[in-house]
């Protein structure tokens, strides 16, 4: 905790005069703050939980937000809790409601009630998985044309492994996903809302919506578009575009109609679209023209044709045609819908696969130059629904809004997470950073926002959110990268101190394996439980286990049955990459993860980045391979680069350094400089345009093993105590 800051008790007129709030309002806060220190005393969690809603507000300066938080809990050790769950809205909530009514059929005369209980319902989750994943299932109300012979089938070798390591899912069941998000759940009928969205530079205009009828119709004339080009069913199809309502439209249609969706972030430069177009054999490729920021046009149909990609269909991104001629071969969108608009309305009889069924592919950098390229299955969708209803507490008649891309996992989860729960997805067409966003939120009166930490870094400098009102969000959620304890004060601050939910997972799981929860207290960049039927494992110096409830800090490894979690990759060898020389546990062999984590002696749980050479920039994973093979050939001068990422010591996303060998030893500050801007061009030229280095560090060696590999460890704790005065 923050030191500098005094007691409660302490605080005088006078400290809160000086933070630029009037005698009069500073006087009237000061006799509030004594009324509720006389109550709850002056440093329980109690009190601020009272503060915050008694006191605080986003009009007031954040400097006195602060003042109150680090005040109450200045004697109270790491990971207070910044919110406490009331029992009157737990009991609204999606597992709430479920343990009111089931919860001792669960856990027998151990249940209490939903708060108490809820670490309990975990580890019923992990030792009950037929009860637990059926009861989750039937909550969702998702829909089998043909039934599973069972939640879960397993069968070990001797040594712990199968080839289904991660457990055999619902097997015999044919579903589709796709369908299930268009079929009406509960109480959704086909006139309510299922997207909402704004372009930007229209924020005054009014929100753009679409009806479950709407999209209904539009999801099958694209999948009987699909259908005539001919393709065999299992196809690969990418998409390479913003994440709109045009893209969502086009993701489902390609699930719906049996083929395999290949996820290609609309950032990437022409080579790595095209690595990820030849790994995954995809035989058609939607896109868009351009991509409109503000007033920038950044191009994205001519870096395909650069990729040299099979078949485009091609959306024009205004009604004024084309910044350039299609090739011969290519589709216009709207030829593309001509082909089959005599049965517009018609209803397009959903493929119904059996569970293993590829469905979609994603692409993850591991710690090789290609990215790893990560089928998911009709399966994972629901891992994906599941997170969302049971961590996120989405449901019938909540806005989710998560500025993402269909490239990442991300948007194919924001896609299953709102629409499987019968929510509404709230999509703003342009940059997420500025105050058009933030109207947007509050327009369409989102009541769960998803970000990563950059993204609120940003709205805090630029003060993007002030004016606008954000009180009908129920819940944040934050991913992608390590979250700063101020930031996420902050932004608690512009949404009446709800919750924040941290969620971290992988494209290979689906979700996330570590999250938060509404029915525990939640502290700032703080995981409080891992997922549902998710189970965790701190590795010790040996390679084993350390005990569950124990504070340690460790590699961590994951419990190998998790409904959802890949069983394959297209390019890599899946249990050499996940399983090969892990220990056992209960019998099975654990889940490499890489991250090294902590758990504390409150129990929470901290990310502490990468056991492995890759980093994370920006939400985006990527190896230091990939960037070094960039960066080496951008100057003669250079022998060889070693790229680190390094967090911040406030805590927050990494930064990227790349230390240098020169064969010029006497390089200048000058010099470096130069060498920085070409080595930013290069990286947002050839491999992605938001990533960006924060300091070159000429050194005389890199440190190695005996076996020549790089020890980029050594070289991260190196830099990380690098002064100040070293940075460029």
């Amino acid at each position: 905790m923050n030191m500098d800051y005094k007691s409660l008790s302490s605080i005088s007129v006078s400290d809160i005069e000086s933070l630029g709030i009037s005698t009069h309002h500073a006087a009237t806060l000061h006799h509030r703050l004594t009324e509720l220190i006389g109550i709850h005393g002056a440093d329980a969690p109690a009190t601020w939980q009272s503060i915050t809603t008694n006191i605080l507000n986003p009009q007031l300066p954040f400097s006195f937000h602060q003042m109150l938080y680090y005040g109450c809990f200045k004697d109270y050790g790491p990971d207070p809790p910044a919110w406490l769950p009331d029992p009157k809205t737990v009991s609204l909530t999606n597992v709430g409601r479920l343990l009111e009514r089931r919860g001792k059929e669960f856990l027998g005369s151990a249940y209490k009630d939903p708060i108490t209980s809820f670490t309990d319902f975990h580890k019923f989750s992990l030792s009950n998985p037929e009860v637990y994943w059926k009861t989750v299932l039937d909550e969702i109300n998702i829909s089998f044309s043909k039934p599973p012979e069972c939640i879960l089938s397993e069968n070990l070798s001797e040594d712990g492994s199968s080839s289904y390591p991660s457990g055999r899912w619902l097997p015999g069941a044919s579903v589709n996903p796709a369908l299930n998000c268009l079929n009406l759940k509960g109480k959704r009928s086909l006139n309510d809302t299922v997207i909402i969205w704004r372009d930007e530079l229209q924020d005054d205009l009014p929100l753009q919506r679409m009806t479950l009828e709407e999209l209904r119709q539009e999801v099958w004339l694209v999948a009987y578009a699909l259908e005539s080009l001919g393709l065999e069913k299992g196809s690969a199809i990418a998409i390479d575009m913003p994440m709109n309502c045009k893209s969502v439209v086009i993701y489902l249609a390609i699930v719906l109609a049996g083929y395999v969706v290949v996820s290609i972030a609309d950032s990437f430069a022409a080579r790595e679209i095209s690595t990820r177009l030849k790994i995954s054999n995809a035989k058609v490729i939607f896109t868009q023209d351009l991509i409109l920021r503000g007033d920038k046009a950044l191009p994205l149909y001519s870096r395909i044709v650069e990729a040299q990609s099979p078949t485009a269909i091609v959306i024009p991104t205004s009604g004024s045609g084309f910044s350039m001629k299609l090739r011969n071969g290519d589709f216009s969108w709207c030829d593309f819908l001509e082909r089959v608009s005599k049965i517009k309305g018609k209803e397009f009889i959903a493929a119904e696969q059996p569970v293993e069924t590829f469905t979609n592919i994603l692409f993850s950098s591991g710690t090789t130059g290609d990215p790893k390229a990560i089928p998911w299955t009709n399966i994972t969708p629901l891992k994906a629904a599941a997170d969302a209803w049971c961590h996120l507490d989405i449901r019938e008649g909540d806005v989710v809004s998560w500025p993402t891309n269909l490239g990442w996992m991300m948007g194919p989860w924001l896609v299953y997470a709102s629409l499987l729960n019968g929510a509404s997805m709230a999509l703003y067409n342009g940059s997420p950073l500025g105050s058009g966003f933030a109207k947007f939120v509050q327009d369409a009166k989102v009541t769960m926002l998803g970000v990563i930490p950059s993204l609120v870094r940003s709205w805090r400098n630029a003060n993007s959110t002030s004016g606008y009102d954000w009180s009908a969000i129920r819940c944040f959620a934050s991913t992608g990268e390590a979250s700063n304890i101020d930031e996420y004060l902050w932004l608690m601050g512009r949404g009446s101190y709800q919750p924040i939910i941290e969620y971290c997972g992988g494209t290979e799981i689906g979700g996330a394996f570590i999250t938060g929860s509404l029915l525990q207290a939640q502290s700032l960049a703080a995981f409080s439980t891992p997922a549902m039927g998710c189970n965790l494992f701190i590795l010790g110096e040996d390679g084993h286990p350390i005990p569950h409830n124990a504070p340690g800090i460790g590699e961590l490894a994951l419990g190998s049955l998790m409904l959802g979690a890949s069983n394959a990759l297209l390019n890599a060898d899946h249990y050499g990459v996940y399983f090969k020389g892990m220990a056992l546990w209960d019998g099975r062999v654990l889940r490499r993860h890489g991250d090294v984590f902590e758990r504390t002696a409150r129990g929470y749980y901290h990310a502490h980045g990468r056991a492995d050479d890759t980093m994370n920039l920006g939400g985006i994973k990527v190896s230091s391979v990939e960037i070094e093979r960039i960066c080496n050939g951008v100057d003669s001068n250079i022998v060889e680069t070693a790229a680190i990422g390094i967090p911040p010591s406030g805590g927050g996303p990494e930064q990227l350094a790349i230390a240098a060998v020169l064969k010029n030893s006497n390089a200048t500050a000058q010099d470096l400089q130069k060498l920085k801007m070409s080595f930013n061009s290069a990286l947002q030229k050839t491999l992605n345009p938001l990533f960006r280095v924060s300091r070159v560090v000429p050194v005389a060696s890199l440190p190695r093993t005996a076996s020549n590999k790089v020890m980029r460890r050594v070289l991260r704790q190196q830099l990380a105590e690098h002064s100040q005065s070293s940075k460029i």
